[in-house]
Parts: structure tokens; sequence; C-alpha cells
């Protein structure tokens, strides 16, 4: 095997490969799955020089371990967290060389929930229909890392990478604000839930994963009883269960559904979505439609 690989020192929580995601196939009940944070995905890209469909490493909450077998230039960006190499402290949000047999620890999110770690190259997994990104509901893509696997890597690229000391980042929300266009089975609620969607406070439930951000709050009632028949889902809808608490549809959402959907949130505020600790306070803001 070629000596441009990373082998898994320690796999964390949950340590998926992940990049711009499989479009185009929901047709097929395949979800497009991708980055949840994709501007922090793509800033780690270029960090280290790559395009920014190369696949990249999404960690969750306590981040991993990794050793390359030759000398590598590496970028941790997303949750802040702390970086070392061999022990030794290392820049997050920059881009950092690491010899061949060095342990790259990624330790973990001080805020935050993501970490995302690029290697110049590249992980260079076999692609499923045109992405490299692990999908946890269809199960497409590489599997979650564990201790022991060895991941390969794409040649580095030829130019120099973005040199700085730090690079600006949006910090993880404290209070997470998520723009909701209402619609299209709104109808299905009562008036007061409704007001309640857009005007209360919910939290970031625990059970929150790539597939949705599940919250805690306010029960909404429904005025309509009964199921719907199977319908289409897009990302950043978000549907209500029999219990009652909104579920924001995430990358690997399911491509259709039977529960209503009160809204959906604008695709520009789900990156703050993927960084939103449980607990963290959500509000919904009805908007317009564009």
């Amino acid at each position: 095997m070629s000596d441009r690989a990373l082998c898994v020192v320690r796999a964390g929580a949950l340590t998926t490969v992940q990049d711009l995601g499989r479009a185009g196939h929901a047709h097929l009940g395949v979800p497009r799955s991708g980055a949840l944070d994709a501007p922090a995905a793509a800033l780690v890209n270029r960090l280290v020089g790559n395009p920014l469909d190369a696949a990249v490493l999404e960690t969750t909450l306590d981040g991993c371990a990794l050793r390359p077998r030759s000398d590598v230039t590496v970028a941790v960006g997303g949750a802040p967290c702390r970086v070392t190499v061999n022990g030794r402290p290392a820049a997050w949000g920059a881009s950092v060389r690491v010899p061949a047999g060095a342990v790259l620890d990624v330790g973990p999110a001080v805020r935050g929930v993501r970490a995302y770690v690029a290697v110049a190259g590249g992980i260079a997994v076999e692609p499923v229909l045109g992405s490299r990104s692990t999908d946890l509901l269809s199960g497409l893509g590489p599997a979650p890392l564990t201790a022991g696997a060895v991941l390969p890597l794409g040649c580095a690229p030829a130019g120099a990478h973005t040199r700085v000391d730090v690079a600006p980042q949006p910090g993880p929300p404290a209070e997470l604000v998520l723009r909701v266009t209402l619609g299209p089975r709104d109808d299905w609620f009562t008036p007061d839930a409704v007001r309640a969607f857009t005007s209360r406070t919910f939290l970031v439930s625990s059970a929150s994963n790539r597939i949705g951000l599940r919250t805690d709050g306010p029960a909404l009632k429904r005025s309509v009883g009964g199921e719907l028949a199977s319908e289409g889902m897009v990302l950043g809808a978000v549907q209500v269960p029999p219990a009652g608490r909104p579920v924001v549809f995430l990358a690997d959402h399911p491509t259709t559904g039977g529960y209503p959907v009160i809204g959906v949130v604008r695709a520009s505020d789900l990156p703050a979505a993927a960084q939103a600790a449980p607990g963290t306070p959500v509000r919904f803001v009805a908007v317009r439609r564009r």
C-alpha cells in the first residue's frame, strides 16, 4: 500500500469521511449527505491547498487521533479544540506539518460539536455515486472510522497552501436562531401551536445526529388527525412527529416522510445547527418566501 495514508489511532465517538455530498439522487431514496458544517469543511480544505470538493474528516464531540505514513500538511477547523502533534501543541484553524509516524491528536470540542480535519491531497476512499461521504441513514460510503483503520490519501496539491496564523471562523452559537418559511403543512397545526413554534424557545436535544437536529420544548398540537401519505423531504424541513417536538432535517435526512412539515429552515442557517451542542436554546423565526 502507498505511504500516502493515515492510520487511525483513536476513532472518537463518531468520525466520518465527508465531502460536498452526492446530489441528484433523491429520486432513488439517497440523501445528499456531505459535511454538516460545509463552510468549515471548505475552509480547512483551502488551508491545505485542496479543492473545495476534497474529502475531509468530520469528528463529533471528542475528536480523533491519526498517524500519517508520510509527511503531510493538515488543518483542523470547525468546533474549537486542542490540537497536538506528538503531544506538542499545534495550531487550530491553520495549516500544520505533521511528520511521518507522528500522532496528530484532535481533542474534544471546547465549544460546538463537529471539528473538520483536512489533509493535503484529500481522503481518497472510493467514491460511491460520485461522493466519498459517509451516509449514516442509507449506509452508503465508507463506514465510520474505527481504531486501526487505514485511510488512503490523494496526491498533495502542487500549489502552495494558504499560510495564515489563524483563520477567522464563526464561533458555535450560544443561541441558535433558525429562519423558517412556514409550510407546506402548517395548516395541520392549531394556531396556538404555530405561534408557539415561532415564538417559544426550544432546546437542542442530546438525541440529535447527522439525520436531524431534534428539539426539546413545547409540544406542538395538531388540528388535523391521522397521518399523511409519504411526501418528499428536503434539507432543512422541520418535521413534527406525534410527540410534537420539531425535528430539523440535516444532511443524512430521509428523502420521504409521513409526518407533517410545519416549515423549512433556510439552508444558510444549517451550518450553525451542525455546531449547536445539546442544551443550546433554539428559536424559529418565521420569514416570507423569497
